[in-house]
């Protein structure tokens, strides 16, 4: 057996050894908590104490298979396989598979997963001849899974008045007896849904009292991963269990507790010392993973804190390089920025794709990002999510827009005609597909004519309304812009109403999403090309880039080496070189929703606490100035976040793009170009001459074919496709981010050029 103290700190070796009474770890980011936990379950074992006798609770397999493995390799024996090590409802489920029958269930009880609970719940909200666009599945099932996590039963749940005024105020006041209802389905189907190994595991210890002291006397040593994200019926259970030996030992960080939204109190770990007597409390502060720098700016943050447990990340790594704080104009700005500084960061200091991750509050924020690593050929991946184009209701909203200006589109025709619901099923569907091919002609045009095929009553108003409305977008098509068009369609078609009448978490995410996509089709139609110019902005133009764009979604690239996109809740746990914590901005960063409440904010700044957490080496942290939020330009002020972070640490920069759609950037916050323009003189006469006498038109030479980028370089005389003749006087960057600057005569001055995208020929 290998000397498993040794490698340990002082503070990790104190949790270690201590073997009873009540302990709390409070283990700071990035500490080596796992190896602490595992080493203690070792030390147990090595002094003792029956594998059999220890519970241990994860919340996820791979960290209960993770703590296996490696307490067997300390061991070096198989005693480590008759642990109780997983994750509660794993656990849980075992023990309910040995006792269900005392709850009157089998005990192979089905096990539903959130699909099959919301379709037991869809059915009942039919039986009950309830409106399921008023009673959504998904939102029922979520306050039926809240009351769940809160031990509420459907009694207790109907007895509350509380939980029945909200309801009432919120139009739905059948909500407990579709409560009721579906714990009566689940009961007769003999099946749990995942909220029941919880619910029905502490009612099992309550109703039965036998059961109690049999578990209680079974598990002498209780340990407990991420005690900060329990719930309230987790901590019940794991109270009642611990209540004879009270040898609980509970690791966590209140500092990284982001998972209210899913029932988890941060007050479990806060009034841990309350709940016993002579709790010892090992604080693990000595952090392995970032640099002093970066743990600076998360001790000055999290202390504003007032409701948490004061610790001070230190580390004997080197100080490294100081956070860099980025401004731009906007949010594509932005997504520029970040994918320019990985490739900058490769080409100087030679990181690998997968070094970067980039995290934000909303997967909504994802669209800026994905657009411009893919206009760089950075290849990335989306973790916790769909890519912003593939998630269902973008891609449904898209389909109308397609239909619109290709109505002869059936396979978007077919998946947009009965959504949102209007009463036209399957059935009528196949009817009017049976009659298009009977009659030769295509699902539209017989749409055209529902009495042909066979259609009556209410089905076939409900398709004539449709074509009438689809008609009417398209008669848009002629004045409208893209923007425009697309509000209408979202508007007039109830889809984006449908999406906003979900409250549910989800429902929330893809409401925010298809604001996302409206917002790009808005700044479309308003941004200059990379000329500076104003071109027709039609909805064809529009979907013609959007595909361009998503086509290579369709070449999965298997290659590990991506940069990772994801949430900041989906980052939990993990941790990179590099990390890019993008959209700090008021409203969005902390939420609007967590303005008015002590304890939302709070959390809020846990979540940038645990952003910050991530980085090991770099990291940036940014923000725009403007962002198109619900169709409209919104001037964002900066988190408050920031502010709470000494200058003395930050980095300045401002990057934006200038008038003429040149990229730039300003040390320090940098003034507003345009306000710099104004304020010297020489500069505003050139901009009054400039504009008297606009650039002459070029006309390409007749044999006129663009050379490889490759083949530029410096001092080269060259075409360009639009600003004609000029000289090449610098080159920068690799193969899949060449840029030249140019010269041009006609006006043209001086551009920066992407030779991978510009069509440049080679004069001489």
């Amino acid at each position: 057996m290998q000397d498993y103290l040794k490698g340990l700190n002082e503070k990790q070796k104190e949790a270690v050894e201590h073997l009873d009474g009540p302990l709390m770890i409070v283990a700071g980011a990035g500490s080596g908590k796992t190896k602490v936990l595992t080493t203690r379950i070792a030390h147990l074992m090595q002094h003792g104490v029956d594998a059999f006798n220890i519970l241990a609770l994860t919340f996820t397999n791979k960290a209960a298979a993770e703590m296996k493995e490696r307490i067997e390799k300390i061991l070096g024996n198989s005693e480590a396989r008759n642990l109780y090590i997983g994750t509660f409802h794993s656990v849980f489920a075992r023990i309910l598979r040995a006792e269900a029958n005392k709850l009157g269930y089998p005990n192979n009880f089905t096990i539903y997963d959130s699909d099959d609970a919301k379709s037991v719940v869809k059915s009942i909200v039919s039986d009950m001849n309830l409106d399921d666009k008023h009673y959504k599945p998904a939102y029922v099932y979520n306050r039926i899974s809240a009351a769940k996590n809160g031990l509420i039963d459907p009694r207790a749940y109907k007895q509350d008045t509380f939980i029945q005024q909200e309801d009432a105020r919120s139009n739905r006041p059948l909500l407990g007896d579709i409560y009721e209802a579906y714990a009566m389905r689940c009961f007769r189907n003999g099946a749990m849904d995942f909220d029941d190994l919880l619910f029905k595991m502490y009612e099992l210890l309550v109703r039965f009292p036998e059961v109690l002291a049999k578990y209680q006397h079974r598990f002498h040593y209780i340990l407990i991963d991420e005690y900060q994200d329990t719930n309230v019926a987790q901590y019940q259970i794991i109270k009642m269990l611990g209540a004879v030996h009270e040898n609980i030992c509970v690791v966590g960080d209140d500092a990284q507790s982001i998972y209210s939204f899913r029932g988890a109190t941060v007050q479990n770990i806060l009034q841990f010392e309350e709940d016993y007597d002579d709790v010892k409390v090992v604080k693990l502060e000595q952090n392995y993973r970032s640099t002093q720098s970066i743990l600076n700016v998360a001790n000055e943050v999290i202390a504003n804190n007032k409701n948490q447990i004061k610790k001070e990340l230190w580390t004997d790594n080197t100080a490294g390089e100081k956070i860099t704080l980025v401004r731009t104009q906007t949010d594509n700005d932005e997504g520029r920025f970040v994918a320019d500084a990985i490739t900058e960061m490769k080409l100087r200091n030679h990181y690998a794709n997968k070094d970067f991750v980039i995290l934000y509050r909303t997967n909504a924020q994802s669209r800026s990002f994905e657009e411009s690593l893919r206009r760089m050929n950075i290849p990335y991946r989306l973790l916790g999510g769909v890519s912003f184009y593939q998630r269902k209701e973008i891609k449904d909203f898209l389909a109308y827009l397609r239909v619109i200006v290709n109505p002869q589109d059936e396979e978007n025709l077919k998946r947009i005609i009965n959504y949102p619901a209007r009463g036209i099923g399957k059935t009528s569907i196949e009817r009017v597909i049976i009659a298009a091919n009977t009659h030769n002609t295509t699902f539209w045009e017989m749409l055209h004519q529902p009495a042909a095929t066979g259609l009556k009553g209410a089905a076939a108003s409900a398709i004539e309304e449709f074509v009438t409305r689809m008609k009417s977008f398209q008669v848009m098509l002629e004045k409208q812009n893209a923007y425009d068009v697309a509000f209408a369609v979202g508007k007039h078609t109830g889809l984006v109403q449908e999406l906003y009448n979900d409250k549910s978490v989800e429902g929330l995410a893809r409401y925010e999403n298809v604001q996302e996509l409206l917002n790009s089709i808005k700044e479309f139609t308003e941004t200059p090309d990379e000329e500076g110019e104003l071109r027709e902005k039609t909805l064809g133009s529009y979907l013609q880039q959007i595909t361009l764009l998503t086509d290579a979604d369709n070449n999965k690239d298997e290659n590990s080496d991506v940069v990772k996109l994801m949430t900041i809740h989906a980052a939990k746990g993990l941790e990179f070189p590099c990390v890019f914590s993008v959209g700090l901005e008021e409203n969005l960063f902390p939420s609007a929703m967590s303005l008015y409440d002590r304890s939302d904010l709070e959390e809020e700044r846990r979540l940038f606490y645990v952003a910050i957490t991530r980085a090991k080496e770099r990291l940036w942290v940014t923000y725009a100035n403007s962002r198109y939020r619900f169709g409209n330009l919104v001037q964002n002020e900066p988190s408050r976040f920031i502010d709470e972070i000494p200058e003395k640490y930050l980095d300045r920069t401002f990057t934006g793009i200038n008038s003429r759609g040149a990229q730039g950037s300003v040390g320090g916050f940098g003034k507003s170009l345009n306000q710099s323009f104004d304020k010297v003189p020489s500069l505003k006469k050139l901009a009054d001459k400039l504009q008297q006498a606009p650039p002459a038109e070029h006309k390409p030479t007749s044999d006129f074919k663009a050379d490889d980028p490759m083949a530029m370089e410096v001092g080269m005389e060259v075409e360009h496709l639009k600003f004609g003749f000029g000289k090449i006087t610098s080159v920068e960057g690799g193969a899949n981010n060449r840029i030249a600057t140019v010269q041009f005569q006609g006006g043209h001055g001086q551009k920066k050029i992407m030779l991978n995208y510009a069509k440049i020929r080679i004069v001489k």
